[in-house]
């Protein structure tokens, strides 16, 4: 819809619910901008019909309830209005148990990605009288980090079943490979995220680490692609995936940059953290973000990883 369009049908609409009264065609000419005015010739006339008549089917499209009648029986004349009550969404009503779960959720998303229009949902919800506990039992809720390029994309995939192909380099391979996955649902698990579904190249149900998956997530194909099984348990197949050997990283910090890998360090001494962790990529991103708070000390690998992904945003040669 075009910019100015969608502008008109706004100011229409506006005018309609501002009224009681049924309103004639011509008043709701001179009333609403977007309508060229009339100067008596016919032609601006019978443009000004055309356009109307497009413009109250688009809003009955749209499912707005535009009404036709007559304000007395004197009127010979159609007019229009839209009755607040029919048009108004009924009042959003959450008990304490849902409020709260409500407030949780939004303080998981603690990224950019996510996180404004979590803030943006609550403020719409307290508008509209909807007491939701954001703020409630300090510490309760875990750290998520919802930093992943990869996790919206996944999750609109997932939500609409659509497949999506990606670049994923497995654990120990230096290469990445190109993966073909009819997302089932996206999960976090010891604060790492993975989606699990249907993995077409190899013909089985499988699970990726979002953390190794490279480049865009493309779409393949048109929403309603699959459909999930009835009885799957997303955490048992992700919670299956084999062993993986923890080490650990002493990383030097100092500002306040270095918010997120203090949350999830084991320890702090004289600004030195030290962090268990099992993925090199995702540490490796977090130390990035920090910037100039946050300084590797060791292993080698990653400082190798944060060198390297600090240079390809620089877009500078290694």
């Amino acid at each position: 819809m075009a910019a100015r369009r969608a502008e008109r049908l706004v100011n229409l609409v506006i005018c309609l619910l501002s009224t009681r009264q049924f309103l004639s065609a011509e008043r709701i000419r001179d009333a609403v901008p977007g309508y060229e005015a009339a100067d008596g010739s016919s032609g601006t006339d019978e443009a000004f019909k055309r356009m109307f008549e497009r413009d109250k089917a688009e809003l009955r499209d749209l499912g707005i309830p535009l009404e036709t009648g007559h304000n007395s029986y004197l009127d010979n004349e159609d007019g229009y209005r839209i009755t607040r009550r029919n048009y108004e969404l009924p009042p959003i009503e959450f008990d304490p148990a849902e409020a709260a779960a409500v407030g949780l959720a939004a303080r998981l998303w603690q990224s950019a990605t996510l996180g404004e229009p979590a803030r943006a949902a609550l403020i719409k919800l307290r508008a509209a009288g909807t007491d939701v506990h954001a703020s409630d039992t300090p510490g309760a809720v875990p750290y998520l980090d919802a930093s992943d390029p990869s996790l919206p994309a996944l999750l609109e995939a997932a939500r609409l079943s659509r497949a999506v192909r990606f670049e994923y380099t497995k654990a120990g391979m230096g290469t990445a490979q190109t993966r073909t996955l009819e997302p089932w649902g996206v999960l976090s698990w010891r604060r790492r995220w993975y989606v699990a579904g249907f993995d077409r190249d190899r013909g089985e149900a499988r699970s990726f680490r979002l953390s190794r998956i490279s480049g865009k997530v493309e779409f393949v194909g048109k929403p309603g692609g699959f459909e999930r099984p009835e009885k799957v348990d997303l955490r048992e197949l992700i919670a299956g995936r084999g062993p993986e050997d923890t080490r650990v990283a002493r990383v030097w910090v100092d500002g306040s940059g270095a918010g997120q890998l203090r949350r999830i360090a084991d320890s702090e001494i004289d600004r030195e953290l030290t962090i268990s962790f099992t993925d090199i990529h995702m540490l490796a991103r977090l130390v990035a973000a920090a910037g100039a708070s946050a300084r590797v000390l060791e292993p080698k690998d990653l400082v190798d990883a944060v060198v390297e992904r600090l240079t390809l945003a620089a877009g500078t040669p290694s």
